[in-house]
């Protein structure tokens, strides 16, 4: 039984690594900086993001995933223009060409690999009309892809060779990313397209036989804000990933905000899971955000689901 349960649970890491490289988040709709580039300094504040997420809990040595981003737009609008009221924190900045700066940091660790990915970003916007932007971005950085030890667990370890050889060499592994996006926005809709790993393992450095084998990553998001009435606005939203040769992601959103504070949600990633969200913009400069998925692939019936929860500064 024991072996059985180990095979399965090697069979989860291997999918996984092949279909999941990069970490996936559910609430991609109160930060797109999560999925292009081109999106940082689109609201004239400094926005600092912390993540985490556990996924599949119920797994032993499960995915975890910590995620912090800063993103800043480095022309700031005129003193006594900007209201810094928890209100306005909802509201693009449009109609000026800015330059925009962002970094982040991301530990993922599933089973008995950890992955750490670091960059930076500058995105570009400018001005198609008073109250159209378009964006272009670009991030560099570098991953690192680490083998646990105290983590792994073989049936008989002293005759796995790929143990043996992990074991014995640290392995350890890094590779130089290079991501890219476009973005284009006003008050009332919403839609980019980006790429990540573009370099795939091109440049690769440190003692490791993992075979990253790194795929491109490529996102399309779109939204509509419809005001429905003075303090309410409904915004659906459709993300599609693809990475090759895995079928497409497809995860369509809703989201209810009121008042520009308060906000909830729901989403469904097509044969995955159905994401349920809520969170609100506690002050002017504190918000926070949670949301569940509850599995709907054969995974539901090992999973207790996936946590994600999300703090925030806005200065």
């Amino acid at each position: 039984m024991k072996k059985i349960l180990i095979v399965k649970f090697l069979l989860i890491i291997v999918s996984i690594s092949f279909s999941q490289q990069i970490p996936q988040y559910s609430q991609y709709l109160r930060n797109h900086f999560f999925i292009n580039p081109a999106a940082a300094g689109s609201y004239d504040f400094v926005d600092i993001n912390l993540y985490g997420r556990s996924q599949w809990t119920g797994f032993d040595n499960s995915p975890k995933s910590s995620f912090a981003s800063l993103t800043t737009s480095l022309k700031q609008r005129k003193k006594g223009y900007y209201n810094s009221s928890v209100t306005n924190f909802s509201e693009v900045g449009m109609g000026k060409m800015k330059h925009a700066i962002g970094a982040q940091i991301q530990l993922d660790e599933y089973g008995a690999f950890q992955n750490m990915n670091c960059s930076g970003t500058y995105a570009l916007h400018i001005p198609i009309t008073n109250k159209l932007n378009i964006s272009f971005g670009t991030k560099i950085g570098f991953s690192n892809y680490n083998f646990l030890s105290s983590r792994a667990e073989t049936i008989e370890p002293t005759s796995d060779n790929t143990y043996l050889e992990f074991t014995r060499i640290n392995s350890n592994k890094y590779i130089v990313n290079l991501g890219a996006g476009l973005y284009l926005y006003s008050k009332r809709f919403f839609f980019g397209i980006s790429a990540d790993q573009l370099t795939k393992d091109l440049v690769s450095f440190g003692l490791s036989t993992i075979n990253i084998d790194a795929k491109i990553y490529y996102n399309i998001v779109g939204g509509i804000k419809i005001k429905a009435t003075k303090d309410i606005v409904i915004t659906p939203a459709l993300l599609v990933k693809y990475m090759s040769p895995h079928l497409l992601s497809i995860e369509s959103s809703i989201q209810v905000e009121y008042n520009k504070r308060f906000w909830a949600g729901i989403s469904y990633r097509n044969k995955d899971a159905i994401i349920g969200m809520f969170g609100m913009n506690v002050n002017s400069k504190m918000k926070f955000g949670y949301s569940f998925d509850y599995a709907v692939s054969r995974f539901n019936k090992y999973s207790y689901g996936s946590h994600e929860l999300v703090l925030g500064i806005m200065f």
